[in-house]
C-alpha cells in the first residue's frame, strides 16, 4: 500500500459521476507505493482487512438494531476476478444472520416473463441487513451486450442491441438505484479490475489443481475470447452508471491482497459514515428494565 491515504486511495478507485472515465487509466496491478517492499505493503494491507472487517462485525449489530438502512454491495468482473474469495473474506466477520448472498444465473421462463429488474428487486436486503449481489442487473448491459443474441430470448417487444436500448438500460438502472438511495438503501458498486493475464494464470491454477477442476467451465475460455467487447462494455456501463447515490469504485484485483483491502475499507467507512446509533430507550422502557432487574436479583439471592 502507498503513502497515501486511505482517503486518498478511495478517491482514486472511486469513479466521478459525469466525468471522463476509461478503463485503461486503472491499473489492474497496482499495489501502492513501489518504493516500499511489497512484503510491507501487503502486510499493511492485511492488517487494514483484518481492522475492516472487525469494524464491519461491530457496525453490523447497529445497522440492524437501527432499522433503517439496508445496504446492497453489488459486485461485477471477468470469470477469475475474485468475487468469492472477496466475499469470503470481507464478509468473514460478520453474522450469517444479518448478511445474504445472491448469484444470479441464467434467467428461469418466470424471470424472462416479467422486465429485466423484476428478479433483482426480489432478492434487495430488507433494512438492518447487508445484501451481496454476485453479478448482478448489469449482466443485462454487459453479458446481453456482448452476446446481443439474448435479447431475442427476452421477448421484448421491439428491442433491437442499439445505443437507444442500452442508453434506455442505463437510464431504467439509475432511476432504480435512486429510488432504492431514497429509500434508505445504501449502494456500493464494485468493478474487480483484473487483467487478461492474471486470469490467464489464474485459469491454469486452476486447470493444474485437481481440487480446482470443479471450478473450470469450457465457457470461461470462450467468453475469454470476448475480452476487448467486455472491457469496452464495462466502461461504457460504468461511465453511464457512476451516480453520486451508487457510485462504482474500480478495484485493481490483480493481486488479491490488494482488492480484498480496499473493498473492506470501502465497505466498513461507508457504514460508518452512516451515523448508526441504538434505539433510544423510553421512559417506560427503562422502568421495565428496572423491575426486571430487580426481579431477578431478588430470585438469585
Amino acid at each position: 500500500m502507498p503513502a497515501n491515504t486511505l482517503e486518498d486511495i478511495v478517491n482514486m478507485i472511486r469513479v466521478k459521476p459525469g466525468k471522463k472515465f476509461r478503463l485503461k487509466d486503472h491499473d489492474p496491478a497496482w499495489a501502492g507505493d513501489l518504493d516500499v517492499p511489497k512484503k510491507e505493503r501487503k502486510a499493511l494491507a492485511e492488517k487494514i482487512l483484518t481492522d475492516d472487517v472487525t469494524a464491519l462485525a461491530e457496525s453490523q449489530n447497529l445497522l440492524y438494531a437501527s432499522d433503517s438502512y439496508s445496504i446492497l454491495i453489488v459486485l461485477q468482473a471477468m470469470d477469475a476476478a475474485g468475487k468469492d474469495g472477496t466475499i469470503a473474506h470481507v464478509m468473514s466477520g460478520v453474522n450469517p444472520q444479518g448478511c445474504q448472498v445472491a448469484s444470479f444465473k441464467h434467467p428461469s421462463n418466470e424471470e424472462l416473463d416479467h422486465n429485466f429488474l423484476w428478479r433483482y428487486a426480489k432478492a434487495l436486503p430488507e433494512r438492518g441487513r447487508i445484501g451481496i449481489f454476485n453479478r448482478s442487473y448489469f449482466e443485462e448491459v454487459l453479458v446481453v451486450k456482448v452476446h446481443s443474441e439474448i435479447l431475442a430470448n427476452q421477448r421484448i417487444p421491439g428491442a433491437k442491441p442499439t445505443k437507444e436500448l442500452w442508453q434506455a438500460r442505463y437510464d431504467d438502472i439509475n432511476n432504480f438505484e435512486h429510488h432504492l438511495s431514497l429509500n434508505g438503501t445504501v449502494i456500493l458498486k464494485f468493478f474487480l479490475n483484473v487483467s487478461k493475464e492474471e486470469q490467464a494464470k489464474r485459469f491454469l491454477a486452476r486447470l493444474n489443481d485437481p481440487a480446482k477442476y470443479w471450478k473450470f467451465s469450457a465457457s470461461d475460455l470462450k467468453e475469454r475470447g470476448y475480452w476487448d467487447d467486455y472491457m469496452d462494455a464495462f466502461e461504457s456501463c460504468i461511465a453511464a452508471t457512476s451516480t453520486e447515490w451508487a457510485p462504482w469504485h474500480v478495484i485493481p484485483a490483480d493481486y488479491k491482497w490488494v482488492s480484498r483491502a480496499m473493498v473492506a475499507n470501502v465497505v466498513a467507512r461507508t457504514i460508518k459514515s452512516l451515523d448508526l446509533k441504538y434505539p433510544e430507550v423510553t421512559k417506560e422502557k427503562l422502568a421495565q428494565i428496572a423491575a426486571a432487574k430487580k426481579q431477578l436479583e431478588a430470585e438469585a439471592k
